[in-house]
Formats: structure tokens, C-alpha cells, sequence
């Protein structure tokens, strides 16, 4: 690369927008392992090893974050499923769930929390608001830090935004708790590993077997 093209990475008058939201983003990350309930994380890991089987749910882009976090439980050797997916089994009391609702009320997946609740099978939570409905009936809730529900108090708000564009267009939607908790249940893995004794290989020969 040459010194004139890095000059031009770095020029500050082009996209702005894009550098303040991933600015937001990834401040936002270290905001939400500052305040990460380890021993919950812990407790959390304790109980996906010990499942018969795990299941996954979430809806939207939570949803796509679940998919893709049951898949690398899978690549570590578990047995887990996506719920609402064809081939999904039924679940049983020596199960586990983890559902991801950064609201934690979202309508469909709360009633599908309380069918878990039913069937006397673990549930485990993951979202901005333990207080909502979903993190009242967990097992085991992991908060993952993110925007107020009225949209503000967001800790980045005052520090970031300045003259750029408001929080919901830096980062829209669900963006800074779905992001966020796409890293941690990556890190997450990075844990499972290390307490399972797997390595990088173990997971690549699982993830050949299957292409």
C-alpha cells in the first residue's frame, strides 16, 4: 500500500458516518465487558456442558446471531438445535434453551419462554433488560449492555455523536445489542473451547466433515 492511499484511508472528510458508528460500536463493546456478570457467564457455560441438548431461539437478527452461535456449539461436538427449524426435536426437561431478545419481550419468543418454563427444561437469557418479562422467568440471564428502551441514555450519546447523525442512524434498530452479543457468544466459544480441551482443529475438522 502506498503512502498516498494511506493517506486517503485516513482522510477525515470521507465517511464520516461510517467511522463514528463503528467508533460507537466498538466503544460499545467495552462498555458491555465492563459490565459482564462474569460469574453469571460462568454459571451460563456450566450449564451448556452439562445439557442433553441445547436449544437456540431468537427472532430477526437475533435470531441470525442464535443460528450462528449453534453452529459453533455444534462445531465444539454438542448436540443443538435452532427452534422453528424442520428437524428440531422436542424438548425435554434435561434440556437447555438460550434465547437472545434484547428486549426481552419479544411476544414470541416470552411465550415460547414459558413453554420451557412448562416442560420444567432450563432457560437461559440473553438481553439488555433483565427486568422484562423473558428475564424474569430465566434460569440464568446474562444482561448484555445496550440502549435504554426509550432510546436514550445510551452512555455513548453525549460522548460520540457531536455533529454526526443521531444514535438511531449510527447504529439502527437492535444494532449495538445485536452486535454486541454476537461478540460475546464468540467469546463465549472461545471459553468452551478452553474448557473442553478443543483447539482451532477440532472445530475445522467438524466444520469439513459437514461441507
Amino acid at each position: 500500500m502506498t503512502d498516498t492511499t494511506k493517506t486517503n484511508n485516513r482522510n477525515p472528510s470521507k465517511c464520516k458516518t461510517l467511522v463514528a458508528s463503528m467508533d460507537i460500536l466498538t466503544k460499545h463493546i467495552e462498555q458491555a465487558l465492563d459490565e459482564l456478570d462474569l460469574n453469571m457467564v460462568s454459571e451460563m457455560l456450566d450449564m451448556l456442558r452439562s445439557a442433553k441438548s441445547i436449544f437456540v431461539m431468537g427472532t430477526g437478527r437475533s435470531g441470525l446471531i442464535g443460528k450462528a452461535f449453534a453452529t459453533r456449539l455444534m462445531h465444539l461436538g454438542m448436540r443443538v438445535y435452532v427452534v422453528g427449524e424442520s428437524t428440531t426435536p422436542a424438548l425435554h426437561a434435561e434440556d437447555v434453551v438460550v434465547a437472545i431478545s434484547g428486549s426481552g419481550e419479544t411476544l414470541s419468543i416470552v411465550d415460547l419462554g414459558r413453554v420451557v418454563k412448562e416442560i420444567d427444561a432450563s432457560l437461559i437469557v440473553i438481553t439488555s433488560q433483565p427486568d422484562s418479562t423473558l428475564g424474569k422467568m430465566a434460569d440464568k440471564t446474562v444482561r448484555i449492555f445496550g440502549r435504554a428502551k426509550n432510546g436514550r441514555g445510551d452512555y455513548l450519546v453525549q460522548h460520540l455523536l457531536g455533529k454526526y447523525a443521531k444514535l438511531s442512524e449510527l447504529a439502527p434498530l437492535g444494532t449495538t445489542f445485536e452486535i454486541t452479543t454476537l461478540v460475546f457468544l464468540d467469546a463465549a466459544i472461545a471459553e468452551l473451547m478452553e474448557l473442553l480441551g478443543k483447539d482451532s482443529k477440532s472445530l475445522e475438522e467438524m466444520h469439513d466433515k459437514l461441507q
